[in-house]
């Protein structure tokens, strides 16, 4: 552990990015135990930890309800006004027949942080009135499956961008739901770094084994659950005998998946960037945009930082991820020992940036909700858009596929 203890429990956790096994230690508050081996945070120790986090779940779900009851901004053109409801981002691209572009917004930026902080608030409210709740470990299971698509930043930084590229088309009249949305984001970030997942599910191992001694969860035939983080036995099942999620020593398949949608992810990216992404109309005069002929225009009109933030976002992190996942399933492939703690701290950071690359899908969502005054001003996407979008969500997918423990499989059993 790289942090001071005081005392040594009974419990055993296995690191989920490398298998390492630890026992569970007090901390001093406001300490994190990170991991001998990789250096992954195992667990921190976050004073009153249950009554902070639900105070602050509560708060988020009460600014979630407002930033979806009120307009989010207005766009004021010549006298004609028209409002926008964080809904509505999703429903722009029902209107112009792309169903599955729409269910992806509303999936992203509506229902999965609705999921994820009411599911966590109701976890939190049973453990603290310490009421054994139907549906707990089921409720936890979906929050932590759902949450990594819970993009509420970066639905924010789409709306941010929307509005700078708006200023120079009309003026931009912001609503209550943006200062609600605002709220929301700061709230929800609080709230998950208040979070002390021990104070749900304590940290203990199996009583049915022994504590065992140094070396991976696999050396001594135990297996950590991703969800709840009790050792188990490898043979105890295919499930979780405390919250039921499944249990896997080694994701099953993980390398084969992972190459056929880092694959399928190359391929759309060619179309995704040959096709237009949405086409901008002034006063009857406008010619579609692809993703680099967008960036182009945003120089061209001197708008430097947000050009290089879509050039960022759009370009080099899809192209360094596809990178980097097809670098650690060749390194794995070919049981490659070298430096397996980079390599664990390049896929860390490949999986926390992938999905800041949706900003450019909610800044077309946004643009074509708002600017929709027949032939004053029109956003219309493209069918660029569905590929580009294809190509995030099949590389999540792909980094969610990947175990990073196979990194460590063929390394030394200590550094």
């Amino acid at each position: 552990m790289s942090s001071s203890t005081t005392k040594t429990t009974e419990g055993v956790i296995a690191c989920p990015e490398c298998d390492y096994l630890h026992r569970v230690e007090e901390l001093p508050a406001g300490a994190k135990a990170l991991c001998v081996r990789c250096a992954a945070v195992l667990y921190r120790h976050i004073p009153r930890s249950l009554e902070r986090a639900t105070a602050l779940y509560a708060a988020a779900l009460l600014l979630f309800l407002l930033a979806n009851a009120f307009p989010i901004i207005a766009l004021d053109v010549g006298g004609r006004v028209e409002q926008t409801h964080l809904i509505s981002a999703a429903g722009a691209f029902l209107r112009h027949d792309m169903a599955e572009l729409g269910v992806l917004v509303f999936l992203t930026s509506v229902l999965f942080p609705l999921v994820t902080i009411a599911g966590t608030l109701y976890v939190l409210l049973a453990v603290q009135a310490g009421w054994r709740a139907p549906g707990r470990a089921v409720a936890y299971r979906l929050v932590r499956a759902v949450a990594p698509w819970s993009l509420v930043g970066v639905f924010m930084l789409g709306l941010l961008v929307a509005v700078v590229k708006l200023l120079d088309l009309a003026t931009v009249v912001p609503g209550v739901s943006l200062y609600a949305y605002a709220g929301l984001l700061v709230v929800v970030a609080a709230a998950s770094a208040n979070l002390d997942e021990g104070v749900i599910w304590p940290r203990l191992h199996h009583p049915g084994i022994p504590l065992p001694s140094l070396g991976s969860a696999r050396q001594h035939g135990l297996v950590g659950c991703h969800v709840c983080a009790l050792v188990s036995p490898a043979d105890v099942g295919a499930s979780c005998p405390r919250c039921a999620s499944p249990l896997h020593a080694r994701k099953h398949d993980a390398i084969v998946r992972t190459w056929a949608l880092v694959v399928s992810a190359a391929l759309l990216f060619i179309p995704a960037n040959l096709y237009p992404v949405m086409t901008v109309t002034r006063l009857g005069r406008g010619e579609p945009n692809t993703i680099l002929s967008g960036v182009v225009e945003l120089i061209a009109n001197g708008m430097w930082p947000l050009a290089l933030l879509v050039f960022f976002a759009s370009i080099v992190v899809p192209v360094a991820k596809l990178g980097v996942l097809s670098f650690l399933l060749v390194s794995v492939q070919r049981s490659s020992p070298w430096r397996p703690r980079d390599r664990t701290l390049l896929f860390r950071v490949t999986e926390v940036v992938g999905a800041w690359s949706m900003v450019d899908v909610f800044l077309v969502a946004i643009l074509a909700a708002l600017v929709r005054m027949d032939a004053l001003a029109l956003v219309v996407p493209g069918i660029g858009v569905t590929f580009f979008a294809a190509v995030v969500v099949l590389t999540m997918l792909a980094a969610h596929s990947f175990d990073p423990r196979l990194i460590w499989d063929h390394a030394e059993p200590r550094p």
